[in-house]
């Protein structure tokens, strides 16, 4: 595999070469995948000192569904107890960073560090040098009141991306269970394992009247409407959650968000790749963008890393069921995710990045080339799956930066720009917090997003 350290090699140095060696890739995004790809670590005197029950001055991570860490909650020491932010904004130091938001995943051996300066503000510190300045998100009102029953908003319905996004995990656990069906880079059964031995709150399935009572508390108090979009999303349903099928369980949530907040948030549902007649009911519920995620492009590395979704659909199903999809949402508003990343994870995979952009480029131009438009989530690799235990460092920064510029000439190939829900493109705009490819966008006249689809 190619690797991007050798012993007499700084971070510092493989980052500015990248920067020198792909300058038409924004600056802010090398930083980011990096920081994303491998963590970042914090003093125990950076860390926001916020309570579940939204006391504290600075928004804590909520732990929306994967972990996003490098460490299981006992590994992370005063990061478990007292808990990070959410996300951090970077801005200025030597490369001049334009405002960019980032998803927080701790990783106590991290070459970054956030941590105060002498005169007391946070930085972002590599190899020892501050490189930017690190601002925090602050708590919201609407997480600062509870559901009559006690619970928190937090818990319900966290808001990420800077608070443009409602992220509705409303099934926390996955029914591709075990070895030989959960996909290998995912944790999000163990993530809620590890909440329920810690004893914090992490309801498994959320009853459809809580999420419409936190959805109120956010409407009521989000006075400025940063509140944009909600994703509802959780594990795949392979049988039934309470006598419903994956689409009729999801769905019913979409339904009841939308009768009553009518047109006040753009819907979006993650799910499996649905027969074409259960994608129709997601519409008919008011949805209004699908992310029917594709994970890998690569046949075989499909076969290897999502074997529950290989053994119930098929990769060639899979694919076809997105094609099928862009019927009833207009190509524009299907939007699969892939896992940047998991490409070149050992042992199975593509030993050279060359061989792995190929890969995936050979995927973007499929679904492009049908008007449907992938996007990506930086790999976090996550000591407690197969491939994060066998792959702690991730994929070569390399991979990710080479990504972003093989992602935005397909889109040119193709005629195609940033998809709708993700907020305003360009570096200093950008607020997708878990990978740069918004961030990586030209920038626009303006700085609105891609026009959100029309209601039927």
């Amino acid at each position: 595999m190619d690797t991007d350290t050798a012993a007499s090699r700084s971070r510092t140095d493989l980052v500015e070469g990248l920067m020198a060696r792909f300058p038409h890739v924004p600056r802010e995004a090398v930083i980011k995948e990096d920081l994303l790809r491998g963590g970042m670590a914090f003093d125990d005197s950076a860390l926001s000192g916020a309570g579940e029950d939204g006391s504290g001055e600075v928004k804590p991570k909520s732990y929306f569904i994967f972990s996003f860490d490098h460490g299981t909650l006992p590994e992370l020491g005063a990061a478990a107890l007292n808990r990070p932010p959410e996300e951090v904004v970077l801005t200025g130091g030597p490369y001049d960073l334009r405002r960019t938001v980032v998803s927080v995943r701790v990783n106590p051996s991290s070459p970054y560090r956030v941590k105060p300066g002498d005169d007391g503000a946070l930085g972002l510190y590599l190899d020892g040098a501050r490189i930017a300045d690190v601002g925090l998100p602050p708590m919201p009102d609407y997480y600062r009141h509870t559901l009559a029953n006690g619970k928190s908003v937090m818990e319900v319905a966290p808001t990420i991306q800077w608070g443009y996004l409602i992220y509705l995990t409303v099934f926390r656990v996955c029914q591709y269970f075990g070895a030989k069906e959960e996909c290998q880079y995912c944790d999000i059964n163990h993530n809620w394992r590890q909440h329920k031995a810690a004893g914090r709150p992490y309801t498994g399935v959320k009853p459809v009247e809580e999420v419409l009572e936190a959805l109120e508390i956010i409407n009521r108090y989000d006075t400025a409407k940063t509140s944009t979009a909600y994703t509802l999303t959780g594990g795949a349903v392979t049988r039934h959650v309470g006598g419903k099928d994956e689409a009729d369980f999801y769905g019913q949530y979409a339904e009841a968000i939308e009768e009553r907040f009518p047109g006040r948030w753009i819907g979006k549902v993650v799910a499996q790749a649905l027969p074409k007649a259960d994608v129709q009911r997601f519409r008919d519920h008011g949805a209004q963008i699908y992310h029917p995620n594709f994970e890998v492009w690569d046949r075989r590395l499909f076969e290897l890393y999502c074997p529950g979704k290989e053994r119930y659909v098929g990769r060639d199903e899979w694919h076809r069921r997105i094609l099928d999809s862009a019927d009833v949402f207009g190509p524009a508003n299907v939007i699969p995710n892939f896992v940047a990343g998991v490409e070149m994870a050992e042992p199975f995979g593509f030993t050279t990045v060359d061989e792995a952009i190929a890969s995936t480029r050979e995927g973007l131009d499929f679904f492009m080339s049908h008007g449907v438009v992938p996007r990506f989530t930086t790999w976090c690799p996550e000591p407690t799956t197969p491939l994060g235990k066998a792959n702690p460092e991730g994929a070569p920064l390399e991979y990710h930066i080479r990504l972003l510029e093989t992602y935005q000439d397909a889109l040119d190939t193709h005629g195609l720009a940033s998809p709708p829900g993700y907020g305003p493109p360009g570096a200093g705009r950008a607020v997708f917090s878990v990978s740069s490819f918004m961030d990586s966008m030209p920038l626009p006249d303006d700085a609105t997003e891609a026009a959100v689809p029309a209601r039927a």
